[in-house]
């Protein structure tokens, strides 16, 4: 499922505005872009169209009909005024205040009571994933402290439901915030700590077997063992240790203290979790998930992904992501260059506000991979050189002006020597 189409007659602060999700040409003219990235100054509506996303996915993909009609339950849509599309495989769904089409059928906006059922049964379902501003917090991170084999005494019995859950149960909507629901920690982390498990186990039965003083037959056992039995981490380090690389850090595959053990590279020393930056703390919550997760139609709703990471780091964190879910659709929220630079320019949408001090919006110019510079005067529409170096730009151009017309010829040298090194002092 991809958003193509949103037009927003009335939210919140968000007037008469048209977003057509779309790519504009080439062989793809006309599908739905695989990934949307919205800038703009703060209070925009960037987070909001976020949340209107998040609102009317969850609306539609828990919808409830009877007949020929559907009808909003209480608090579900009613602060929205519009019009939402929403495309997948060979069909789409589009909804209005009025009307609902989909599969081929109408379903107009009426609740006429009796019996009614799920508009989409559980296969049809697809996933959302929204990670906001406030993912990095010590209730999210708190799992991470803890030593697995702790993890695993405490939650043995409910490993084995969480399969279900998720598969069965669950909404298809994962909300990642300072509070996100704990069972999504132990479930991405399952076959790891399952894993821990079964290598404390049989490391066990070979010592008790006596091969502790017989390294080379202790070797060969567990390598034995490890063909049937592989560790769950590898895989996510193959995914996570790429970036963690810009921060000469990576997953340890020996260490036992923690569910995911932080190594730094130089000196091999474990970091605990809580050691780490910010930003490394940020891409752990986000990485997990996507790379346990199904993500195949999902669409993944990403508010500040820069945030706490340096610019080397944002400058490729959307290929790292697109990486972990392929078959997504992204869509970020942005105050960087650097992220936006990831971006063809018909797939940012900047918010501005016009003369009359509505919000309104328009496509990206800068090409993909520009100049951060650039894409800050280009598609953020600001001036990059500060009140300081304006000053100093004005007085560069004073002295080219004064070296034109200066006769005397040491004066001249001397003004010479001053543009030079204002000019290498601030590459002008």
């Amino acid at each position: 499922m991809k958003i193509s189409k949103l037009h927003i007659e009335q939210f919140r602060h968000l007037e008469n505005l048209t977003f057509d999700f779309t790519y504009q040409s080439g062989e793809r003219k006309g599908q739905p872009l695989d990934k949307i990235c919205f800038i703009g100054q703060s209070a925009t509506g960037k987070t909001g169209l976020l949340e209107l996303i998040n609102s009317q996915f969850s609306f539609i993909n828990n919808l409830f009909v009877s007949k020929n009609f559907y009808h909003d339950e209480p608090g579900e849509k009613k602060s929205f005024f519009g019009n939402i599309k929403f495309n997948w495989e060979n069909n789409f769904m589009e909804l209005n205040d009025k009307e609902l089409k989909y599969n081929n059928k109408t379903y107009q906006n009426k609740f006429i009571g009796g019996m009614s059922g799920e508009l989409l049964p559980l296969e049809d379902k697809k996933r959302l994933f929204y990670f906001k501003t406030n993912l990095i917090s010590e209730n999210n991170l708190d799992f991470f402290y803890k030593n697995p084999i702790d993890l695993i005494e405490k939650h043995n019995e409910q490993l084995s439901d969480l399969s279900h859950y998720f598969k069965y149960t669950h909404n298809r909507e994962f909300i990642f915030n300072e509070n996100a629901d704990p069972r999504i920690w132990l479930f991405t982390t399952q076959d790891i700590l399952n894993y821990r498990k079964k290598f404390t186990q049989k490391m066990s039965e070979l010592l008790h077997e006596g091969l502790l003083s017989n390294p080379e037959k202790l070797s060969s056992e567990f390598e034995k063992w490890q063909k049937d039995n592989p560790n769950e981490l590898e895989k996510f380090a193959k995914k996570f240790n790429p970036i963690l690389e810009k921060l000469h850090l990576e997953v340890d595959l020996v260490n036992t203290e923690y569910v995911i053990p932080i190594a730094n590279k130089r000196n091999e020393e474990i970091i605990p979790i809580q050691n780490t930056s910010t930003g490394t703390k940020g891409l752990l919550l986000s990485f997990l998930p996507l790379f346990k997760l199904d993500t195949k139609d999902s669409i993944i709703l990403i508010d500040e992904p820069e945030r706490s990471l340096y610019p080397d780091m944002q400058m490729d964190l959307m290929d790292y992501y697109q990486n972990l879910a392929p078959e997504a659709q992204f869509i970020v929220a942005t105050h960087s260059p650097f992220v936006a630079a990831s971006f063809e320019p018909e797939e940012r949408f900047i918010l501005y506000f016009n003369k009359e001090g509505k919000v309104a919006v328009r496509r990206g110019t800068s090409p993909i991979g520009d100049d951060p510079n650039d894409m800050l005067y280009n598609d953020f529409g600001i001036n990059y050189i500060n009140k300081y170096g304006q000053e100093k730009h004005n007085e560069y151009k004073e002295l080219k002006q004064k070296v034109f017309f200066e006769k005397d010829e040491n004066k001249k040298r001397e003004i010479v020597e001053k543009l030079e090194k204002l000019g290498e002092e601030y590459n002008f």
